[in-house]
């Protein structure tokens, strides 16, 4: 069995303002540096064994903090690099709601049907992070493992991996330095 722990980053300045990160590199805010070391402190006891990050500024500080505290090594992984919300990106949430309703709306109960303005479209994100998972899990068939991905990636790699919902991914934008552990069975996902 392997177990996955799926780490958002720690908040921006952009997260604490409500606006759409997407694929941009935004450094960790003051109170997000301290959620990283939070997560970092939570996770001294998880036996983790190797940290991979997403390609964000975010992700990188957040990957460095834990993998510091719990003495690994940290991989960057290109392929799972944020859902790119084009045009909404660096906008207010708020904003989108209040011009494009009807999308915002879409986006909200079902997001694969959306794409976002010269954006990515949802199973695009889906079939990277999938094939980047099987990498992973065939890779480590035990053991512990953290990813570091910010929403709403993290949420797309919670699907993947777990089957759960993919829930309201304009709530979900707004998810930082929490964690959570998943646990994957290896003999049943695959070569």
């Amino acid at each position: 069995m392997l177990r996955i722990i799926l780490a958002q980053p720690g908040s921006t300045e952009f997260d604490e303002q409500g606006r759409i990160k997407g694929t941009l590199h935004i450094p960790l805010s003051k109170h997000g540096s301290k959620q990283a070391a939070a997560v970092a402190n939570d996770l001294l006891e998880e036996n983790v064994q190797v940290v991979y990050s997403s390609p964000c500024e975010a992700a990188e500080q957040t990957a460095a903090a834990l993998a510091a505290a719990l003495s690994v090594k940290v991989k960057k992984l290109e392929k799972l690099r944020n859902l790119n919300p084009g045009l909404w990106q660096g906008k207010l949430i708020d904003e989108v709601k209040q011009r494009q309703p009807k999308v915002y709306r879409q986006w909200q109960d079902h997001p694969e049907i959306v794409c976002p303005p010269e954006g990515e479209m949802l199973e695009s994100a889906k079939q990277r992070v999938d094939n980047t998972l099987q990498k992973l899990i065939k890779k480590h068939k035990d053991g512990v493992i953290a990813i570091v991905a910010p929403e709403p990636l993290a949420s797309v790699i919670r699907y993947q991996l777990a089957g759960n919902e993919l829930g309201d991914l304009w709530k979900a934008e707004c998810a930082c330095g929490s964690w959570e552990s998943i646990d994957v069975e290896t003999e049943k996902t695959g070569s």
